[in-house]
């Protein structure tokens, strides 16, 4: 049975690797179809809209999206794109995968961490935000429910199960900010108690960052709340190698969209040596959440052995002297 998913080119190098994925799914033979809808600065210039109706029909119309980077225009009034997706489709769990790949230049080559972010509420939420008269006090206020609280932890402890993980970390401060980081916590505590098979474990964020750093190895499925989880994620790309290595996934009751989590790179765009692998690391997450997980596989494994054996095809970021077709191409042998 065919699916269809909606593409959202985006900008910058958005097309050439979301062009280079396309090729990739291809050759799977997935029976996968696709419709194309503009975002970004892209919609901004055809129709004055960075996210256009359309676009947000054809969404919630195929149900699963996968997204090259936007670019949302700086001090100019426009909220974020990716941040109105998600509060217009609900979707409540950032799911983003830290894994090592072979020759990468990191400190660590033995990486394999997920953070769950919750991805609706608390501080980006942005509730309440007020500029006193003469510009020198500013509030926003931090709301955080049980409900969005729950939801993402049971999230991240049905991953954990479903992937054979052993481990889920609660990252928060409650410590300090006791009621709405407070609220996480308990809310995590109780929904840990319906998976006794699943070690759960409780860390205050500043520890957990100086953690991952000293000895990422003690971690595996790590939930918490939005503004943590946005810095925690970046932090454990920053441990795999960079942006370039890391998809991500934005998943809701109804609708999933799967991106490349790094910028549009406006300075390389149209040069023909982006790099990739952060779309095609989310569309083989893509590929799972549709029950497709042997196509998944072998998109991943399909990278791993260029990184292995045939790193001069990889992009010069990689350590490769080959341009992103080269790179493509590569890697559909691989399949």
């Amino acid at each position: 049975m065919e699916r269809t998913i909606a593409v959202l080119k985006g900008d910058g190098i958005g097309p050439e690797i979301t062009d280079a994925t396309l090729q990739v799914l291809g050759e799977l033979d997935c029976g996968l179809s696709y419709e194309f809808y503009d975002a970004g600065l892209t919609a901004l210039d055809r129709c004055g809209d960075l996210i256009p109706i359309d676009t947000l029909k054809g969404i919630e119309k195929y149900r699963v999206a996968l997204k090259g980077p936007l670019t949302t225009p700086v001090g100019e009034g426009f909220s974020s794109v990716n941040v109105q997706l998600r509060r217009k489709f609900d979707l409540y769990a950032n799911v983003r995968p830290a894994i090592s790949l072979p020759g990468t230049r990191s400190r660590y080559n033995d990486i394999d961490i997920i953070t769950v972010r919750e991805n609706t509420e608390g501080a980006y939420l942005s509730d309440g935000q007020t500029l006193s008269s003469d510009g020198s006090v500013a509030t926003s206020n931090i709301k955080v429910t049980r409900q969005g609280s729950q939801r993402v932890v049971q999230f991240a402890f049905d991953l954990a199960r479903k992937q054979g993980r052993y481990k889920v970390t609660a990252v928060h401060k409650a410590n300090i900010i006791k009621t709405a980081s407070g609220l996480f916590l308990n809310t995590a505590r109780e929904v840990a108690e319906s998976y006794p098979d699943i070690q759960f474990e409780e860390m205050i964020v500043d520890n957990a960052c100086m953690q991952l750093v000293m000895d990422p190895e003690q971690f595996d499925v790590i939930v918490t709340t939005n503004l943590f989880g946005d810095i925690i994620s970046d932090l454990c790309a920053g441990l795999i190698g960079g942006l370039g290595l890391a998809p991500g996934a934005n998943i809701g009751q109804d609708v999933a969209i799967f991106e490349a989590v790094h910028g549009s790179a406006p300075d390389i765009a149209g040069l023909g040596i982006a790099n990739p692998c952060a779309l095609l690391l989310a569309s083989a997450e893509m590929l799972d959440y549709l029950d497709m997980p042997m196509a998944g596989t072998r998109i991943r494994t399909a990278i791993r052995t260029i990184l292995s054996t045939r790193r001069e095809s990889a992009t010069p970021d990689l350590g490769g002297k080959g341009n992103t077709q080269e790179f493509t191409q590569a890697i559909i042998e691989c399949l």
